[in-house]
């Protein structure tokens, strides 16, 4: 795939003016933190750029914010070019982090092991209930 180039300065940009949610969930996936995954933050995929993407397991972890409200459609179209790439997004919303921080790693940490090593995802503490 070809760079794009306004994508990339965007992303050096934006590295510059994480959100608060940002800089925290960065806190946790940064340097192979969060069960030896790579992370990266402000990661350009063509034309776009998310705002973390774990290469190995193609997967785009996206925060939203207040300004994130009016574009549900900019996101949706966004987000099919990144799943037609093979990509698989996660969305949280900012008060999330904030919120139910260890749920939002949880569940970013149990993506990644299902794409990448799925063999080492433990079984579900609880049974599920049987098929009636």
């Amino acid at each position: 795939m070809a760079r794009h180039p306004k994508p990339i300065s965007l992303a050096q940009s934006l590295r510059k003016q994480a959100v608060p949610a940002e800089a925290l969930l960065w806190k946790a996936l940064r340097n192979r933190a969060l069960a030896g995954f790579k992370f990266r933050r402000q990661h350009p995929i063509g034309p776009y750029v998310v705002d973390f993407a774990c290469v190995e397991g193609k997967l785009a972890v996206e925060l939203d914010g207040l300004s994130h409200l009016p574009s549900k459609t900019a996101d949706e179209t966004r987000t099919a070019f990144l799943e037609s790439l093979g990509w698989r997004v996660m969305r949280f919303w900012n008060p999330e982090v904030y919120d139910d921080f260890d749920a939002v790693k949880e569940a970013i940490y149990r993506r990644c092991v299902a794409l990448v090593e799925p063999e080492r995802l433990p079984p579900h503490p609880r049974p599920l209930s049987p098929a009636r």
